[in-house]
C-alpha cells in the first residue's frame, strides 16, 4: 500500500513520535513505507510522515551517493532509535523533504553517528554512520522528534523560504505523489 505523504503544517511533523512495543508486527507497514518511499522517488521516509506517531524510520541512502564514491549506500529499516552520539566535522549540505515539496536548504550536521535502533526482525543493533548515510539517518531522526529541516534555517533565509512553506501548507506546490494537507 502506497500511503500519501503528510504535508508541511500538520500537527504530527511538529509532535514527538512514541515507541513501539517491542515484538510488534510491523514487517507490514515497513513493507508499505518502503514502497511508499519508493513512489515518491524519497531516500528516507518517516512515521509521522504517513501518519502514524511511532518511533520508525525507512532509508535508501544509496540513492544518494555519486558513481565515484567509496561509500557504500544502505536500504535499512530503524525502529525505536537513539542516536548515541554525533561527532567528527559538520559539513553543510542542501537537503529537501517529501513533506515539503520544492524547499531546499543548507543544513550543517556532523558527518558520524552512533545509532542504537532494532532492525526489521527485533534485533538491537548500535552501528556507525558517515557521510551521506548518517545525513540521511539523522533527517529522518529528526522527524521522530518532531524537528523538520526548516527548523533548522535561521534569519533572511527562513523568512525567504516563509511564503514557500504556505504554499506546501495550502497544496500549492504540485508533487508526483499524493499528499494529505492541513489547510486546503
Amino acid at each position: 500500500m502506497i500511503y500519501p505523504i503528510i504535508a508541511y503544517g500538520n500537527p504530527i511533523l511538529k509532535r514527538e513520535a512514541a515507541e513501539i512495543n517491542e515484538g510488534e508486527d510491523i514487517n507490514e507497514l515497513i513493507s508499505d513505507m518502503f514502497d511508499t518511499m519508493d513512489n515518491a522517488n524519497g531516500v528516507g521516509l518517516a512515521a509521522p510522515q504517513i501518519n502514524k506517531g511511532i518511533r520508525l524510520f525507512v532509508i535508501d541512502s544509496s540513492l544518494m551517493l555519486d558513481e565515484d564514491s567509496e561509500e557504500k549506500g544502505f536500504r535499512k529499516v530503524f525502529i525505536n532509535p537513539i542516536i548515541l552520539d554525533e561527532y567528527g566535522d559538520d559539513y553543510g549540505f542542501e537537503e529537501g523533504c517529501l513533506s515539503i515539496p520544492d524547499v531546499r536548504a543548507e543544513i550543517t550536521r556532523p558527518e558520524t553517528l552512533t545509532i542504537e535502533y532494532f532492525d526489521e526482525n527485533w534485533n538491537l543493533k548500535e552501528e556507525e554512520f558517515s557521510g551521506m548515510t548518517a545525513r540521511v539517518i539523522q533527517h529522518e531522526y529528526d522527524h521522530l522528534e518532531g524537528i523538520l529541516f526548516v527548523d533548522y534555517i535561521k534569519g533572511l533565509k527562513k523568512r525567504l523560504v516563509k511564503s514557500k512553506l504556505i504554499d506546501v501548507s495550502k497544496g500549492k506546490i504540485p508533487t508526483d505523489y499524493s499528499m494529505i494537507y492541513p489547510t486546503r
